[in-house]
């Protein structure tokens, strides 16, 4: 009886860039594509693969968008590390700041300063607290640093943001 060799291949095939790369696991005997990790027939690059997860166009797929804004939402009041954002999508922190520039029209930093003086706003409309602790508790390094942003990218300071709700809950 002759010795039997597994019926399965790996294809390569070059892309775009010149390099070699893991394009469809095929069964020999039927033609077939064959599960990938996922348990679907397809392309091994798949959403559940080890890919990095850039599209075609230089943006983040939608999964991993969906990653690091979730993992952003959960942690912008923190200091954060460009390396750390960028490890949640596998990529470099050089190729993660294009992609997410491209996806959501911004960096990561002025990303993360928006959810911060959103979380902000919401604090001195809502709460008795002060500058200083609403700016510690929404991830500024200090009070002036908080001001310095939010007349930046709101055009008023905190004390007037605060008036401002304060005096249209009572309108």
């Amino acid at each position: 009886m002759p010795v039997g060799f597994d019926q399965s291949r790996i294809v390569f095939q070059g892309n775009a860039e010149g390099s070699l790369g893991l394009n469809l696991i095929r069964d020999e005997s039927g033609g077939q594509e064959m599960p990938g990790e996922d348990g679907v027939p397809g392309p091994v690059s798949g959403p559940n693969s080890r890919q990095p997860t850039l599209n075609a166009k230089g943006r983040l797929s939608v999964r991993a968008a969906s990653r690091v804004r979730q993992f952003l939402d959960e942690n912008f009041t923190r200091k954060l590390a460009l390396a750390e954002m960028a490890a949640v999508c596998g990529l470099s922190p050089y190729h993660f700041v294009r992609a997410f520039s491209r996806t959501f029209g911004m960096p990561p930093h002025q990303y993360v300063l928006g959810l911060r003086l959103d979380f902000a706003e919401r604090l001195l409309a809502d709460s008795g607290m002060t500058i200083a602790d609403i700016a510690h508790s929404s991830g500024f390094s200090s009070q002036s640093h908080f001001t310095t942003v939010m007349k930046k990218y709101r055009q008023m300071t905190p004390l007037q943001a605060r008036m401002g709700k304060l005096s249209a809950k009572f309108r």
